[in-house]
C-alpha cells in the first residue's frame, strides 16, 4: 500500500468528520431572544398626588412598559386616591434592573390606621390605568393576564437575585388589623403557554407549556438563570391546572377567568404569561422585605425542534 496515498485518505476522512461535527453543532445551537423592555433600562415616570385624606403625598408611579406590567397600582375608592409602589428600577452596573419588593404600607385616614401588604410583582398583561373599589377584594379582577404569543421556546432565562427571609407571613387586607398566617413566603418565577378560545362568553385553554422555578432562599445574582419549559402534562408536576386565578376580556369586553380544561403540549400556544414575584401567597398575604430583582429576560429555542412541530401540525 502506498502510505502516502493512505495517509492522504485519512486526512481527508478526518477533515470531513471535522466539517460534519462543525455542522451538526451549528445547526444544534440555540436561538435566543430577549424580550421586549425586558432590559428594563427604559421606565415611564407617572407624578400621582394621593388625596389629602390620606395625607395629599405626590408619589412616583413606575411602569415598565411593552408587554410587562407590575403590581405598582393608582387606585380610587369613594374618591379617594391612593398609590402603591412595589416595583422599581434599580441601578445594575452601568444601567438597570427591576426591583420587587413584598410592602406593608399603612394609610392613615380619619385617625384610622389601615395596613395593606402588596407583592411586588411583574407580568405580560395589562393592569387597568386606575384600579376602583371594585377589584380592591380581587387584585387579579383588574388584570387581563397574558399577551399573544405563538412561540415554542425551550426555557426561559433571565438574571436573578434575591432576599428572602425566614418570617412568618402576614395577612393585611387594607384594615386596622395585621394577622399572622401559617407558613414562609417565597418568590417565584413562572412561565405559561397557552392555547385560548372562547364559547358562550367563556374563555377555555388548554395547557401548552409550563416552567416554574420558587425563589426560596437569598442569593446574590444568578447570571443566566434558565428554567426549562416542559410541554404538556410534564408541567403538571411543577404546576396544576389553573385554580382561575387569572382573568382575560371576553370578546364582549367583560372580564372573566380564564379556564384551562387540560393540557396539550402538542398545540401551538396562542397565549404567553410570565409573572416574577416576590411572593407566592394569595393576594395581600405575604412576608414584608422579600424582595427579587431581575434582568434581561430572555426565551430561549431549538429551532430543530420547532421545525418539527410545524410539520407534525400540518
Amino acid at each position: 500500500m502506498n502510505i502516502n496515498r493512505f495517509l492522504a485518505g485519512v486526512s481527508a476522512f478526518g477533515m470531513i468528520i471535522t466539517f460534519l461535527f462543525v455542522a451538526l453543532t451549528i445547526g444544534a445551537q440555540e436561538r435566543i431572544e430577549v424580550l421586549p423592555f425586558a432590559n428594563f433600562e427604559n421606565w415611564t415616570e407617572l407624578q400621582i398626588k394621593e388625596s389629602a385624606l390620606i395625607g395629599g403625598k405626590t408619589k412616583t408611579l413606575y411602569k415598565i412598559g411593552g408587554p410587562w406590567s407590575s403590581s405598582n397600582a393608582h387606585a380610587r375608592a369613594l374618591g379617594v386616591d391612593k398609590v402603591s409602589v412595589s416595583v422599581t428600577p434599580e441601578k445594575r452596573g452601568n444601567g438597570y434592573c427591576c426591583r420587587m419588593e413584598s410592602t406593608l404600607e399603612s394609610v392613615k385616614a380619619i385617625g384610622i390606621d389601615f395596613k395593606a401588604l402588596a407583592t411586588g410583582s411583574i407580568y405580560t398583561g395589562k393592569l387597568q390605568d386606575v384600579v376602583g373599589l371594585k377589584q380592591s377584594n380581587d387584585p387579579n379582577s383588574a388584570i387581563d393576564m397574558g399577551v399573544p404569543f405563538t412561540g415554542r421556546p425551550t426555557a426561559l432565562i433571565l438574571d436573578y437575585k434575591a432576599l428572602i427571609q425566614d418570617k412568618t407571613a402576614v395577612y393585611a387586607p387594607a384594615k386596622t388589623k395585621v394577622k399572622e398566617v401559617a407558613g414562609h413566603d417565597k418568590g417565584h418565577i413562572t412561565l405559561i403557554l397557552q392555547h385560548r378560545w372562547e364559547e358562550d362568553g367563556h374563555v377555555y385553554a388548554y395547557r401548552v407549556g409550563t416552567a416554574v422555578q420558587p425563589i426560596n432562599k437569598t442569593t446574590d445574582w444568578q447570571n443566566d438563570f434558565r428554567v426549562p419549559v416542559l410541554y404538556g402534562t410534564e408541567g403538571q408536576a411543577v404546576k396544576p391546572l389553573s385554580d382561575n386565578r387569572h382573568k382575560t376580556h371576553n370578546s364582549a369586553g367583560k372580564m372573566v377567568f380564564i379556564e384551562e380544561v387540560d393540557y396539550r403540549g402538542d398545540m401551538t400556544p396562542t397565549h404567553l404569561i410570565i409573572q416574577i414575584s416576590a411572593g407566592s401567597m394569595p393576594p395581600f398575604t405575604g412576608c414584608p422585605g422579600n424582595t427579587v430583582w431581575c434582568d434581561n429576560i430572555r426565551l430561549a429555542y431549538d429551532d430543530s425542534a420547532v421545525l418539527a412541530h410545524a410539520k407534525q401540525t400540518k
